[in-house]
């Protein structure tokens, strides 16, 4: 696949390539159209790649494009369909609006499959626009060659996020340093299994009521991300890091 990185890369819905074969043909969105159209000025015959997780990924031929009308043709399969990737759930706070877009696109590329926004006693925003997030969720995915695109939650109370955790599934919790010393865990990032999930607090971190319950929850592994403060986006990607490690581990 390496001949065509260059190419544009779109998601394209299953529902729009129901039989994924040499010569199928799907329709492009609007703002597709005007994208392939428009700014990269492609015309009838040029090659993209397009890509779901049921089809895999396509080189493609372009039919045509008009304003915000298009199609392209299926013309050779890069990539076969995504065998299922294991779960990975982010619960976070949200925070202020570019924060909360960097969460979602290193998240995105670190393998989140679930995005779950939390709502903490120090959450400073209440407010999260989906449709911005997961169009977000959407373009990383086009760009670091998932074939997946992860899913973003309503946003809910944590209370409600822990009383609704699936039953044998873990929730690492980033717990504010010396509060992770409350209990003994034998639990790290290394013993990370498909299912399991990481939260990641508020920039004010989570109050001591917050951490007394999670610390009190059987689905919780307290984790330390070391001894420095970090920003909740960096600590996003610092604690992904480290999971994702130990998913990997389990599947080599």
């Amino acid at each position: 696949m390496s001949l065509h990185a260059h190419l544009p890369r779109l998601y394209v819905p299953a529902q729009e390539i129901p039989v994924a074969e040499h010569g199928a043909s799907c329709p492009l969105s609007p703002e597709q159209a005007r994208y392939l159209g428009t700014v990269l000025r492609k015309t009838a015959g040029d090659l993209v790649r397009v890509f779901n997780a049921e089809a895999g990924e396509w080189l493609a031929t372009l039919d045509g494009v008009r304003k915000d009308k298009g199609s392209l043709t299926l013309t050779e399969l890069l990539r076969p369909p995504l065998q299922a990737m294991p779960s990975l759930i982010l619960a976070f706070a949200p925070l202020k609006r570019d924060a909360t877009d960097l969460v979602v696109r290193m998240g995105t590329e670190l393998g989140v499959t679930h995005f779950m926004p939390v709502i903490t006693e120090r959450t400073n925003t209440h407010r999260v626009n989906l449709d911005r997030l997961q169009a977000i969720a959407t373009e990383a995915t086009e760009q670091c060659e998932r074939l997946d695109i992860p899913h973003v939650a309503e946003p809910v109370p944590l209370m409600q996020c822990l009383g609704a955790w699936p039953e044998g599934s873990r929730l690492f919790a980033a717990i504010e340093r010396g509060q992770e010393r409350a209990v003994s865990s034998p639990l790290t990032f290394r013993s990370a299994r498909a299912g399991d999930g990481l939260l990641i607090g508020p920039e004010g971190g989570l109050s001591d009521a917050e951490c007394k319950t999670l610390l009190s929850r059987p689905c919780i592994a307290p984790v330390s991300l070391g001894p420095l403060i970090l920003r909740a986006d960096t600590a996003v990607a610092a604690g992904l890091a480290l999971m994702g490690d130990g998913l990997r581990s389990v599947q080599d």
